[in-house]
C-alpha cells in the first residue's frame, strides 16, 4: 500500500511533543554549542527530525528562530522567578528576618534553574560573545527578569529589612556568578561538591550583604 506524501510545511507528526517544541529543542542545543552564524535551518531540521519547510513553518527565518528560543527559555525563567518573586515581597510585611529568608529561598529557585537548565547558560554566553549584536534579545528576554528582582530588593530596603544602595548591580554579579557555576559544571567540575560548595558560597555572600536571617 501506498502512503500519500506530505505535502511540504506540514509538520511531520510527532508522538510525545508539539513539532514548534520540538524544533526549538534541537535549535537552543545548536545555537547554544555553535552561535547563530555556525547553524543553518538544515542542520536544525536535521536534529530535530523533520524537514527544513517544517521548520519555516513553525518558526520563519533563521533570525526568527533565534529569537524564539530565547522566548522560550524566558518564559521557563519567568514562570519561576516570578513565583518566588511574589512569595519574597509577600515576606517583606513580616519583618527583615523573613524578608531576608525569602531573598534566600529566591536564589535557590535561580540556581536550580540554571542548574537544571544549562543550555540556558550556554545560549547565552554565545550570544554575549557579540555584546552589540541582536542586543534586543536583552532588551526583551533579560532586563524584565533583573528588574523584577532589582524592584524586589529596591521595595525590601525601603521597608528597612535591607540596604542596598545599587540593587541592579547586586543582581546582575549574582546572575554572572550562577551562569560562571553552571560552566563550571559543563566544563567536568565535580558535580556534587561544586553544588554543594557554590550553594553555600551565594548564601554566604547574601548573609555578608544583608545580615543572616534568625532561623
Amino acid at each position: 500500500m501506498t502512503m500519500p506524501r506530505r505535502r511540504p510545511g506540514r509538520p511531520r507528526r510527532d508522538e510525545t511533543r508539539p513539532t514548534r517544541e520540538v524544533v526549538l529543542t534541537a535549535a537552543t542545543a545548536l545555537f547554544a554549542e555553535r552561535g547563530f552564524d555556525a547553524v543553518g535551518l538544515r542542520e536544525v531540521a536535521a536534529a530535530a527530525g523533520v524537514d527544513v519547510a517544517t521548520v519555516a513553518h513553525h518558526t520563519g527565518t533563521k533570525a526568527a528562530l533565534y529569537d524564539a528560543c530565547f522566548a522560550r527559555v524566558f518564559a521557563a525563567e519567568r514562570d519561576v522567578l516570578t513565583e518566588a518573586a511574589e512569595q519574597a515581597s509577600a515576606a517583606l510585611d513580616a519583618g527583615p528576618d523573613a524578608a531576608r529568608r525569602a531573598l534566600h529561598e529566591l536564589v535557590d529557585v535561580f540556581v536550580d534553574f540554571l542548574e537544571d537548565r544549562p543550555e540556558t547558560t550556554a545560549l547565552w554566553l554565545r550570544r554575549w560573545l557579540e555584546p552589540q549584536r541582536h542586543a534586543e534579545l536583552d532588551q526583551r528576554y533579560a532586563d524584565p527578569l533583573y528588574r523584577l528582582v532589582a524592584e524586589l530588593l529596591t521595595a525590601a530596603a525601603a521597608t528597612g529589612a535591607l540596604a542596598e544602595p545599587t540593587p541592579h548591580i547586586t543582581v546582575r554579579s549574582l546572575v554572572w556568578a550562577t551562569h560562571g557555576h553552571v560552566v563550571a559544571l559543563a566544563a567536568g567540575a565535580p558535580g556534587a561538591r561544586e553544588r554543594r560548595e557554590f550553594r553555600s558560597f551565594v548564601h554566604r555572600l547574601l548573609d555578608g550583604l544583608y545580615g543572616s536571617p534568625t532561623p
